[in-house]
């Protein structure tokens, strides 16, 4: 559970209290490569925190091609967010890259936490602020603006040690080019 309050506490300091009170609702969990997590067009219920392993963030498209839209490895939160709030069937599905381990909590109990405890309120705001309005919004200009070229340094740059844990087609995918494409483009490097 270290990981998972050094996570947190780099968006919030929590009381004890709250920490234990939040506490109450985590669970441990492992999945093996391959498992979807979530699937599309399932209401999501919980979020999860990934202590070790990698989780990708995709959708069908309708060819039935997988297109990805994130990675998730360790010390970090996956979620279908949108759906979450909304409270609807998800567009996306999440599926282990790697054996993973998780902590995951309801996010049910974790919104009345937040009514709770003005801690754990602030937590969540920051994390929001950072993760979906900050990055998001730079991530979508860069993905309509940049060429594959510059997306896939880019990548290369944030996420180099993703490079060796994933195949080439799904960072392919993640960079919206075929698997021909980006091969060109680490041979034109």
């Amino acid at each position: 559970m270290t990981a998972f309050w050094e996570f947190i506490s780099r968006y919030s300091f929590l009381s004890e209290e709250s920490k234990t009170a939040w506490s109450a609702f985590l669970k441990p969990s492992k999945i093996v490569k391959g498992v979807t997590l979530l699937e599309q067009n399932v209401v999501p219920k919980d979020i999860s925190f990934v202590r070790s392993g990698l989780l990708s963030y995709y959708y069908l498209n309708e060819k039935g091609e997988k297109i990805i839209k994130k990675f998730f490895p360790e010390n970090s939160l996956v979620a279908s967010t949108s759906a979450l709030l909304k409270q609807e069937p998800g567009f996306f599905a999440v599926e282990a890259l790697e054996d993973t381990e998780l902590i995951s909590y309801s996010f049910s109990d974790f919104r009345n936490l937040t009514k709770q405890y003005a801690d754990i309120a602030d937590f969540y705001i920051n994390y929001l602020e950072r993760h979906w309005v900050i990055e998001k919004e730079f991530d979508e200009i860069t993905l309509k603006s940049a060429t594959a070229r510059q997306r896939y340094l880019e990548f290369e740059n944030n996420y180099p040690q993703l490079i060796s844990r994933l195949k080439l087609h799904q960072i392919a995918s993640y960079l919206a080019i075929t698997p021909t494409q980006f091969s060109r483009i680490r041979a034109e490097l």
